[in-house]
């Protein structure tokens, strides 16, 4: 809970300066003829769509359980990492599309204004980037992308202003700044956009070694075999396993829960598994239709008679 309150104040901060960063750099744009600070501007309109959205999603998946939700909100923050990388994508390439008319088109530009002005951008976008960043909440990271984005395209329109300053003729570096930091945000928005498919995919995450795992599960005493195992995610920081364990012998149901606890005991933390459930078998069961002994460390209905 602390540290969903966290995020939630370091999101509602980088909202606010967003919010003056785009009025500045729109300001700016406009009196300058710059392009470049057009589209800096543009991404930080799309920061605050986008860190509004990563806002409410932290909010969501603070909020408790219920019987109709029995997994949470957990969810929430992969679709704002969805819709975000989505948004990233739209806008920088329709800022690609601009830089390649300018090229076209060259107009004079002030590089003195251009530089003070996406000179306070990159500072202060580079701040958020590494105020908001975070390596396992896909959310956060799609948030600190965001502002890393509007960093490197502050950097290249201090270049470019620089080159301006020092040579007017040279417009063409102004829509070309733009162009290249547009390609290299669309690359990293395909990576957030991939990762938060495979999750709403259920993949297995990239860093579980499914070999591995069923190993560490088999050298529980008392489990004879695993099958049937399935590990997904519920969002980039919640991890859910199931899986059939064929058990040795003819344990009580207090014996099988005991080897069950060891099993989640032993992949819940060299694996961050944080949801287990286990069928316990005292044979291979192949008919879904007669389960074994128990399911969930429940006993299972009897055989039906005649069988």
């Amino acid at each position: 809970m602390d540290a969903q309150r966290s995020r939630s104040r370091r999101l509602a901060v980088a909202v606010g300066v967003n919010l003056a960063l785009a009025g500045a750099q729109l300001g700016a744009g406009l009196a300058g003829h710059s392009v470049g600070l057009l589209a800096d501007a543009g991404h930080n309109v799309t920061d605050v769509a986008g860190l509004a959205v990563s806002l409410v999603a932290v909010r969501l998946v603070s909020r408790p359980r219920s019987p109709e939700r029995s997994f949470g909100y957990h969810r929430s923050s992969i679709l704002a990492a969805l819709a975000n990388a989505t948004v990233i994508a739209a806008v920088t390439m329709a800022i690609a599309v601009g830089a390649l008319l300018r090229l076209l088109h060259p107009r004079p530009v002030d590089g003195g204004l251009m530089v003070v002005v996406a000179g306070v951008g990159l500072l202060a976008n580079g701040v958020l980037a590494l105020v908001l960043r975070e390596g396992g909440d896909l959310n956060m990271r799609s948030a600190a992308l965001h502002m890393a984005g509007d960093a490197l395209a502050s950097l290249a329109v201090v270049v470019a202003g620089a080159l301006l300053t020092a040579d007017p003729a040279l417009r063409w570096a102004d829509p070309a700044a733009s162009l290249a930091v547009a390609l290299l945000i669309v690359v990293e928005a395909y990576r957030l956009l991939r990762a938060a498919v495979e999750v709403l995919l259920e993949s297995s995450p990239a860093d579980v070694d499914l070999e591995r795992l069923t190993d560490t599960m088999r050298e529980v005493p008392g489990v004879a075999e695993v099958h049937d195992l399935h590990v997904w995610s519920l969002s980039s920081e919640v991890r859910a396993l199931s899986a059939h364990l064929v058990v040795t012998g003819h344990p009580s149901l207090e014996e099988a829960q005991a080897v069950g606890d060891q099993v989640k005991a032993a992949v819940g933390g060299p694996f961050a598994i944080a949801h287990t459930t286990l069928e316990l078998e005292c044979e291979r069961c192949n008919d879904e239709d007669d389960p074994c002994l128990m399911d969930g460390l429940v006993v299972a209905p009897p055989r039906r008679a005649g069988r």
